[in-house]
């Protein structure tokens, strides 16, 4: 059994910022020696979580950030922010809820997702980052 890591480097806006990082992923697989395992996905990082989504305009652009808006406010109090004077307590909430990693299962090199389903990373802080992704692939 082979294991191979890789990055994945992605530019973000910040404020629930979903990206779909499935094409970057096959990039990835399409160049390893492993055709065949597991691809462990972890976004390093305490304000972004990776997880599966349908990439439709809808969900992206406005449901997912509904959702979150009422589960963790931008405007709710939150001791992180007085302990360290910031403004992005909810970004760490939020980002628990989600997690920083995935694993997908991989065969033929390629990701086995169902027909609607995309890699996202959802960036939660409050300013524009760049987001590093490791991606750990296990197999043959």
């Amino acid at each position: 059994m082979a294991v191979e890591t890789h990055q994945i480097n992605v530019d973000t806006q910040g404020n629930t910022h979903v990206v779909d990082i499935t094409p970057l992923l096959v990039e990835k697989l399409n160049l390893a020696d492993i055709s065949v395992g597991i691809a462990a996905i972890f976004v390093v990082g305490s304000t972004a979580g990776v997880t599966t989504v349908e990439y439709e305009p809808g969900l992206v652009n406005h449901d997912l950030k509904a959702f979150f808006e009422r589960v963790a406010s931008e405007s709710g109090h939150y001791e992180h922010e007085k302990m360290w004077n910031d403004d992005n307590g909810h970004s760490h909430i939020r980002a628990s809820m989600i997690g920083p990693s995935l694993t997908v299962p991989i065969r033929d090199r390629q990701p086995m997702l169902g027909t609607w389903q995309q890699i996202v990373l959802i960036d939660f802080d409050t300013r524009p980052r760049r987001r590093s992704i490791v991606v750990q692939l296990i197999g043959e």
